[in-house]
C-alpha cells in the first residue's frame, strides 16, 4: 500500500508597509500557492527481511544409510573404504562422515578390550587339566640311511597356551616288522615350557627322551634350558630361534654310557599359506666336543574335512661321529592322517 505524506508549503510574502515599495503579483504564482497543502509519492515501505535461526548443514540420507550399513556388518576394511568415497562426494559433511567412522572404531575398541579382559581372567582362573589343544597323528614312513624299508608311523602333540606360560608336549614313533625282525624301533618324546619375558624375548627349557638301536644307542637323555627370541610372531606366520647349554647322557648298545656338554641352538617356523595349507620346519642342532647331532624335518599340511588334515614330512638326522658301524645320516619321508583337537 502506498503511503503519502502531506507537506505543506507556507510561502511567506513580506508586503513593504509603503505602498510606493509595492510590487505586483503574479496571477498564476498566487493561484498555485493557494491550491492547498503538497503530497509526495514515496517508494513502497519494506520490511526487514526475517531471520531464520538453522543449525549446519546435514549429511544426506542416502550417503548417510550407506555409511551405517557398512557399520552395520562390522567389517573395518569395508567401512573404511565406503568413508573414503563419502568423503570424496561429500567434502562439505567431513566432520560428520569422521565422527560417524570414529564413533565406530571407539565401540569396535571397547568390544575388543572386552573380550580380551574375558579371555584373559578365563586363562587365569583355568586349572592346570585346561586349555591344552593337540593333535594326534598316524600313517606309513619310508626310511633312508642305516635301514631302508617302509613302516609304521605315530604322534602326539599336545599345547597349553597361557598368559606368559607356553607347555609342548611332543611325542613319535616309527616302527617296522619284517620277517619276525624288528628293523626299525625309534621313540622319541620331549617336554618344553617357555616363560614370555616381553613381546619378543622368553626363556624355555627342555627335556628330551630318544631311542633308536638301529642307529647305535639304546637311550638317549638331553637336558637344555636358554634364551629364545620370536623374530616373527604374525597369525599367519611364526619364526622363533632357541640357543642355550644342554648336557646329553647317552646309553649306547655296544659302548659305554657317556655324559657331555654342548650347545643347543633350534629354530621353529611356520607359515599358513591360507586357510587349508601349512607349512611346517623344525631344526636343531647339538654342537659338543665328541659329537654333533643336526637334525631338520619339513611338513606340509593340507586340510581335508573339519579338524583331519593330511600331512607329508621329510626329516634329517646327521650325527657327526656315530657309535662304530652305523651311518652318519638318516632320513625319513611320512605320509599321514593328523586329527586336531
Amino acid at each position: 500500500m502506498t503511503k503519502r505524506f502531506p507537506v505543506v508549503a507556507i510561502l511567506p510574502f513580506i508586503v513593504p508597509a509603503s505602498p510606493a515599495a509595492a510590487q505586483p503579483v503574479d496571477e498564476w504564482a498566487v493561484e498555485s500557492v493557494s491550491a492547498g497543502p503538497l503530497h509526495i509519492e514515496a517508494p513502497p515501505f519494506v520490511d526487514p527481511v526475517p531471520f531464520i535461526n538453522s543449525g549446519p548443514p546435514s549429511l544426506s540420507q542416502p550417503v548417510k544409510a550407506m555409511i551405517e550399513e557398512a557399520i552395520r556388518r562390522d567389517d573395518s576394511e569395508t567401512v573404511a573404504a565406503v568413508v573414503r568415497m563419502a568423503l570424496a562426494t561429500n567434502p562439505y559433511d567431513a566432520d560428520e562422515i569422521r565422527g560417524m567412522q570414529r564413533a565406530y572404531l571407539d565401540r569396535r575398541a571397547r568390544a575388543l578390550a572386552q573380550r580380551t579382559q574375558a579371555e584373559t581372567d578365563r586363562i587365569r582362573n583355568s586349572g592346570v587339566l585346561e586349555l591344552w589343544k593337540g593333535q594326534v597323528e598316524f600313517g606309513a614312513f619310508r626310511s633312508t640311511g642305516n635301514t631302508s624299508n617302509f613302516g609304521f608311523t605315530g604322534g602326539l602333540r599336545l599345547n597349553r597356551q597361557g598368559i606368559n606360560w607356553q607347555h609342548a608336549i611332543l611325542f613319535n614313533v616309527d616302527y617296522q616288522r619284517d620277517r619276525g625282525n624288528v628293523t626299525r624301533d625309534q621313540l622319541g618324546a620331549s617336554y618344553q615350557p617357555r616363560y614370555t619375558l616381553n613381546e619378543g624375548f622368553f626363556t624355555y627349557g627342555r627335556i628330551q627322551y630318544e631311542r633308536d638301536e638301529i642307529q647305535g644307542f639304546e637311550n638317549r637323555y638331553s637336558f637344555s634350558g636358554g634364551l629364545g627370541y620370536r623374530l616373527i610372531d604374525r597369525p599367519t606366520m611364526h619364526l622363533s630361534l632357541e640357543a642355550g647349554p644342554a648336557m646329553r647322557r647317552t646309553n649306547y648298545v655296544d659302548e659305554l654310557a657317556e655324559t657331555t656338554w654342548s650347545a643347543l641352538t633350534s629354530l621353529d617356523f611356520d607359515w599358513k599359506i591360507n586357510d587349508t595349507m601349512k607349512l611346517t620346519q623344525s631344526a636343531s642342532s647339538y654342537i659338543g666336543s665328541d659329537n654333533n647331532t643336526f637334525t631338520s624335518r619339513t611338513g606340509l599340511e593340507a586340510g581335508m574335512a573339519r579338524g583331519v588334515k593330511v600331512k607329508l614330512s621329510y626329516s634329517i638326522e646327521h650325527e657327526t661321529a656315530p657309535p662304530i658301524g652305523s651311518l652318519k645320516t638318516d632320513t625319513i619321508s611320512r605320509f599321514s592322517l593328523v586329527y586336531g583337537f
